[in-house]
């Protein structure tokens, strides 16, 4: 395993450095897909599957263990978390894939994820935390129809009476009200009339799995991964939580680079956005196809009478606009990364989650850093057995280089010291660009950096 995941770090970090389009992945550290965004507290809570680095080659193989979270304010950096949950939290699960599209929801100070787990059915855990830990509080699945496997992508619906809904499914959509502890069904379960397959015409919802139903301004919206292959994302809409629903057409319409999508949509600071996924940074390394999928994010804009304008695909959607800029004068995460080439993330009892498998040549930038006035010097929180160094620069990694730190040998990668360096002073808004370089081999691991004035 470690050397498969070598030579894949190798291979990105030469692909990726011609690799630029307008709409890019937002997490380049591990492979995404299946986006479940939820606003808490002001905060963006980006939860995802998570496509294993050595899923073989072929549409279809999915190596899926477990899901990730990323958080943000800005919408453009994006700090990650790690793994939040796992298909070994359910002690029934009697496979090691299928960790599919799962989606959370808060009730009542606690949060609610419901996760596919392929051939098992649809589990649930709980949390008194977006953060986790969760726990299966039943011990069994929530739903799981075993005649037939469609029993994938939940999405869950509150409505404004209080009354929760759950819909999945692929090729069939189904759903089911959900009692108010969120961990048990009401009644039976419904296979709903929006997949019209009637013989001898199309599909006229284009429906096929992955839906994400929501209530924008009294109406409600059931959007899905539609028209299969490739895949768009479509979506209808109706006057009440299990329809009749209304095809309306495309958010985003299908394009043969990539096989698939999937929806997540939120209204957030008073700009709604859709997330999804695609290919590119698989075919950046490879032109083979691997089930290796980058969740993606763009504003979208509603009409007068609630019907969603059309997008292009991923590369051609404008690049979304940062909220706030980054304060440099706190303690940054290192892992708060708008866009890295050759990284990885990993996790340790003592300082949590850590940017690793630091290589020279490799990078990250966190956008929108705001200097005020100027800053003197910077430090950095790193462990290294080879030492390195770190080139300070602003905009990109050829971008203008404002200070150069030294790392040192620390005896041990998860041997922590603080380094410092002096830096030329600069001032106002700037995209802050840490360029590693050093020896062939790994150079140091990073946990947090900061700047004093």
């Amino acid at each position: 395993m470690k050397n498969i995941k070598r030579i894949f770090t190798l291979m990105l970090v030469v692909s990726l450095t011609a690799f630029a389009t307008a709409q890019r992945p937002i997490v380049q550290t591990s492979f995404t897909a299946d986006p479940a965004p939820m606003v808490y507290n002001d905060t963006v809570f980006l939860y995802t599957s998570h496509d294993e680095d050595d899923a073989p080659a072929g549409q279809g193989q999915f190596r899926m263990k477990n899901w990730l979270l990323y958080t943000s304010t800005d919408m453009v950096n994006w700090t990650d978390h790690g793994v939040v949950a796992s298909l070994t939290d359910f002690s029934w699960m009697t496979r090691d894939n299928g960790a599919w599209a799962l989606e959370v929801i808060e009730r009542n100070g606690k949060f609610y994820m419901y996760c596919p787990l392929h051939g098992n059915g649809i589990g649930v855990l709980v949390s008194d935390s977006p953060y986790g830990p969760f726990v299966d509080p039943i011990g069994k699945p929530i739903v799981w129809q075993k005649e037939h496997w469609e029993d994938i992508d939940p999405t869950v619906l509150i409505d404004d009476d209080g009354q929760a809904w759950m819909y999945w499914g692929n090729p069939n959509l189904y759903y089911v009200k959900l009692n108010e502890d969120m961990i048990s069904i009401s009644g039976q379960i419904i296979k709903d009339p929006l997949v019209r397959k009637v013989e001898g015409q199309a599909n006229p919802y284009h429906y096929q799995e992955g839906p994400w139903v929501y209530k924008r301004e009294g109406r409600y919206y059931m959007a899905y991964a539609s028209t299969c292959c490739p895949e768009g994302i479509g979506y209808a809409m109706a006057d009440s939580p299990i329809g009749p629903w209304e095809f309306k057409g495309y958010i985003m319409p299908p394009d043969r680079r990539a096989t698939g999508n999937h929806p997540g949509i939120i209204d957030y600071k008073g700009r709604s956005y859709v997330f999804g996924f695609n290919f590119s940074l698989n075919f950046a390394i490879t032109d083979q196809h691997h089930e290796r999928r980058s969740v993606c994010v763009a504003e979208i804009t509603y009409n007068p009478d609630g019907t969603i304008r059309e997008l292009p695909w991923w590369a051609e959607v404008k690049e979304v606009e940062q909220f706030q800029s980054i304060n440099p004068y706190q303690r940054i995460e290192a892992e708060t990364i708008s866009w890295s080439e050759g990284l990885k993330t990993a996790r340790s009892a003592a300082v949590g989650m850590y940017v690793t498998q630091s290589h020279a040549g490799d990078y990250f930038i966190v956008k929108g850093v705001d200097f005020g006035e100027g800053a003197s010097s910077f430090e950095i929180s790193a462990a290294s057995i080879t030492g390195g160094e770190i080139e300070i620069r602003l905009g990109g990694p050829e971008g203008r280089q404002i200070g150069i730190c030294d790392i040192s040998n620390t005896i041990a990668l998860n041997f922590w010291k603080t380094f410092i360096a002096r830096v030329d002073r600069v001032e106002g808004v700037h995209d802050l660009c840490l360029v590693f370089r050093g020896g062939r081999n790994e150079l140091f691991n990073l946990d947090y950096w900061k700047f004093s004035k």
